[in-house]
């Protein structure tokens, strides 16, 4: 079983998606945004980390295809967006033109797609929900949004459940 959780920031989505695999013996958990040096960054992470039982294991990586490509037991990613937000950080792309940056991009996300398709794993995978506000003013929102709307559709395309969290309640769609 596959499932994309997707929800607005502070909307539970994260809890619900750990709540998925509550009974598992084991997952392995995928953090795969930036650390930033940052107090309260550092504090949400923390707060994640703390509610993790002890027989998860954490992989801090953005390889999410090669975790998946030798997953031996569900893995839970969290969150897209922060991965998206790392995988241009990591190539220095934010200030280039925007079919390279959605090359780069969408490379990415095909290794993980193939991978999520390959993998005979449970995978419960966060991302944020970006098409319920304005249009941002900067170039660097904007092209988040779009390319995270674009990475949200293609996931919850190749998973069996997609589920949207508001106010901490869960809407299966």
């Amino acid at each position: 079983m596959k499932v994309l959780v997707t929800g607005g920031v502070r909307s539970g989505k994260s809890r619900h998606a750990e709540s998925l695999l509550a009974e598992a013996p084991a997952v392995t958990y995928v953090a795969a945004g930036p650390v930033y040096d940052d107090a309260d960054w550092a504090a949400r992470i923390a707060a994640h980390r703390a509610r993790r039982p002890a027989t998860w294991s954490t992989a801090e990586t953005r390889d999410i295809a090669g975790v998946l490509a030798v997953a031996d037991a569900p893995v839970l990613v969290d969150c897209l967006g922060t991965w998206l937000t790392g995988v241009i950080d990591d190539a220095g792309l934010w200030d280039v033109p925007v079919e390279a940056i959605e090359s780069h991009v969408l490379g990415h996300l095909d290794a993980v797609l193939a991978a999520l398709t390959a993998t005979g794993e449970q995978v419960v995978l966060v991302t944020n929900e970006v098409g319920l506000g304005v249009v941002p003013e900067h170039r660097s929102a904007r092209l988040f949004r779009d390319l995270l709307g674009t990475i949200n559709q293609r996931v919850a395309a190749a998973c069996d459940e997609v589920h949207l969290v508001v106010a901490g309640r869960v809407l299966r769609l």
